[in-house]
């Protein structure tokens, strides 16, 4: 056999006939349900607000900052997500035969991105305002641990079995089960072995790649490029719907449509507008004030911040080794109180003599 003949067949090989989902989503610890959507969500959390901390350090500000701004923003941009998903699909929870408490079911997936990112933009404000710290500097060192935390989050679709594409027999197809929402798990035949319903274009890994690349590109071109404040965060609003909006349209699951189109791809072409407008915005303001390193942890600490006032010269100072007593001028001050006191104006007459009366050094 060929090299050429060969490689496909090593390709096919070595890479595996399927991706396998799970087939539970929920396991209980005692009456305790732990949810694999849950927990793929809080772990892109920790470490975007790990990743955004660094980024913050490293331009000067103090440690924990990025906590304190993120318990702000993060339960904003949760409740942000879930409304928009209830509004662009409400038919699972206000159309006919809807369960309006179903909304509140966030633990079941249904986080719409772009209102996580609007509303969690308001929280980064407002926590931006009581700790300091210029928002644009903030949301610059956010934006590559956003693109991760929705990478990691993709996976909670994963353990859902949604968000997928259309049927296909590429070695890189995702196994969907028939799923059972309100058991987090696998619909079973009566052999007890899941049930499944096909095998299909893993649309969720494809957005979580994207997202990495997205994050990767994001620090580089911070580091590579010199950048007004803000528009790292710009080029992650301009670069995310560049990926979306191909995503999207491999996606076979039920949504809204407007004019043929899936509303998600609308809302994409909008939000990459606004990032080129945030983009040339940004880029004629005035950079914010660089932080001055420590100067938060001195405060937190305790420590006065303003520098100590210059201690006054208290006068010429004669030079040691003046004939007479074998003692300099400054020793005989140190020892005598009456020369500290002739320094504030009657004692410099009494100096003035003393040095007419020295003879003269050759």
């Amino acid at each position: 056999m060929s090299l050429a003949g060969a490689l496909p067949a090593a390709l096919e090989t070595a890479l595996p006939a399927e991706i396998p989902s799970p087939s539970v989503g929920v396991w209980h610890l005692g009456p305790l349900p732990i949810r694999g959507y849950a927990m793929c969500i809080l772990a892109g959390i920790v470490v975007a607000v790990w990743l955004t901390q660094k980024r913050l350090e490293a331009r000067g500000h103090r440690k924990g900052v990025a906590i304190d701004i993120s318990a702000w923003a993060v339960p904003f941009g949760i409740l942000g997500g879930r409304l928009y998903h209830l509004i662009t699909t409400p038919q699972p929870y206000f159309g006919e035969g809807g369960d309006p408490w179903k909304a509140f079911a966030i633990y079941e997936g249904g986080l719409g991105i772009w209102g996580a990112v609007a509303l969690g933009a308001v929280g980064a404000w407002i926590g931006c305002r009581k700790n300091g710290v210029a928002f644009r500097d903030f949301v610059d060192a956010a934006a590559p641990g956003l693109a991760i935390a929705q990478a990691m989050g993709r996976f909670g679709n994963w353990f859902n079995n949604e968000i997928y594409g259309a049927p296909t027999d590429l070695p890189w197809k995702l196994r969907i089960y028939e799923w059972d929402s309100s058991l987090g798990r696998a619909v079973t035949d009566a052999q007890g072995a899941p049930v499944v319903k096909g095998y299909f274009h893993p649309t969720f890994l494809y957005e979580a790649l994207w997202c990495l690349l997205l994050a990767a590109f994001l620090i580089w071109l911070g580091r590579r490029r010199p950048l007004k404040a803000g528009q790292v965060f710009a080029a992650y609003v301009m670069g995310y719907p560049v990926g979306r909006i191909v995503i999207e349209n491999m996606r076979t699951d039920t949504a809204n449509h407007i004019l043929g189109q899936r509303v998600n791809t609308w809302v994409s072409i909008l939000v990459f507008l606004l990032g080129l407008y945030l983009w040339r915005h940004f880029g004629r303001m005035a950079q914010p004030e660089v932080p001055v390193a420590g100067r938060a942890d001195d405060a937190s600490a305790g420590e006065p911040t303003e520098p100590t006032e210059p201690t006054e010269p208290t006068g010429p100072t004669e030079p040691a080794g003046d004939e007479g007593d074998g003692q300099g001028d400054s020793g005989r001050a140190a020892e005598d109180p009456a020369v500290d006191g002739a320094r504030d104006g009657s004692g410099d007459a009494v100096a003035g003599e003393s040095k007419a009366k020295r003879p003269a050094q050759p």
